[in-house]
């Protein structure tokens, strides 16, 4: 006998209520101005709510840990996922994973899998939630940053060796930035702290279109620890951009290049993982469809939009931003 399908996606779009921020009634050290401005602006982020119904079963989550360093800066954890992972071995990440059965929000899941992967306890009034992102689009997951705060600093991680191998940090406002938060290793001069590169792939409306992927160094690429790359990288870059109230010293997006619910409803109605998984649980993607531009046989359907979509050698005039 089949088990009983999962409860409905909608309700991981829900998230523990956050406790009001008291930046000086915190245990944290002293905090700059720039840092302050940083929490208070994530505290009061709410993401728009969701146009398109996710599959559950390829929901995930990340938790985006900041904490306060010595100088009154904020930085972020990071860890090094286990050579022995049969994906992404060896990279840079953030801890996060797949949806479990038993979760009730997004914010579970991250924390759950933090606590899981690096010890970081799932107490809400030692780690306060700041804010949770819109979600991104991964290979085969539908992945929400979920942003905390660590009050702290005296926490001792516990890694769970069998999936992280190290944990280290990183300054966060160093993810809108070009110039390293380091001494560039003699190794490494050649390689610049920051670099892009666009990649073509066909997206929403049918048409081939450029996305951007970003790395950073961590200053640690000597002792083996990878580059932050691709959609960690993008997520970080989001959370310093709200962060900081302010736009990268870089582009992020291409010109033309699509929104990120433009893609999820490419990848909803294109990749069979997605399409397997929304016909599973009964998702109907009639809106996926419109907003990628494609009829129910997934066909680009004539519309001024997509029109304008082909011109230019495919790629779309106007700029998009996440």
């Amino acid at each position: 006998m089949d088990s009983a399908p999962p409860p409905p996606s909608k309700n991981l779009l829900r998230f523990h209520r956050r406790r009001k921020l008291r930046l000086n009634e915190t245990q944290i050290p002293v905090l700059t101005e720039e840092s302050k401005r940083c929490l208070r602006n994530l505290s009061s982020y709410r993401a728009p709510k969701p146009r398109l119904q996710f599959p559950r079963s390829r929901m995930a989550a990340v938790l985006v840990a900041l904490f306060v360093g010595r100088k009154g800066d904020l930085y972020v954890l990071l860890s090094r996922r286990s050579a022995s992972l049969r994906t992404y071995a060896g990279d840079t990440s953030l801890p996060g994973g797949k949806v479990d059965p038993g979760d009730v929000s997004l914010e579970d899941t991250a924390r759950r899998e933090a606590f899981e992967e690096i010890g970081l306890p799932r107490d809400r009034k030692k780690v306060p939630l700041l804010c949770v992102l819109e979600p991104f689009l991964a290979a085969e997951l539908i992945v929400t940053p979920v942003v905390v705060l660590i009050l702290d600093n005296t926490l001792e991680p516990i890694l769970n060796t069998a999936e992280v191998a190290s944990l280290f940090s990183h300054p966060l406002a160093s993810f809108l930035s070009t110039t390293p938060p380091f001494p560039s290793e003699p190794e490494s001069e050649e390689v610049p702290y920051h670099r892009s590169f666009d990649v073509e792939a066909t997206g929403p409306f049918s048409s081939k279109q450029m996305f951007r992927v970003h790395e950073f160094l961590t200053g640690r690429e000597a002792g083996g620890i990878k580059p932050v790359f691709g959609l960690t990288a993008a997520m970080l870059i989001r959370v310093a951009t709200i962060g900081y109230g302010r736009e990268p010293d870089f582009e992020v997006h291409p010109p033309g290049a699509p929104t990120m619910d433009e893609r999820i409803a490419w990848a909803l109605v294109h990749r069979k993982v997605f399409k397997d998984a929304c016909e599973k649980e009964g998702i109907d993607l009639g809106l996926a469809r419109r907003i990628a531009g494609v009829d129910k046989d997934g066909r680009p359907v004539k519309t001024a939009r997509n029109l304008k979509a082909g011109e230019g050698k495919g790629r779309r005039k106007r700029e998009y931003k996440l």
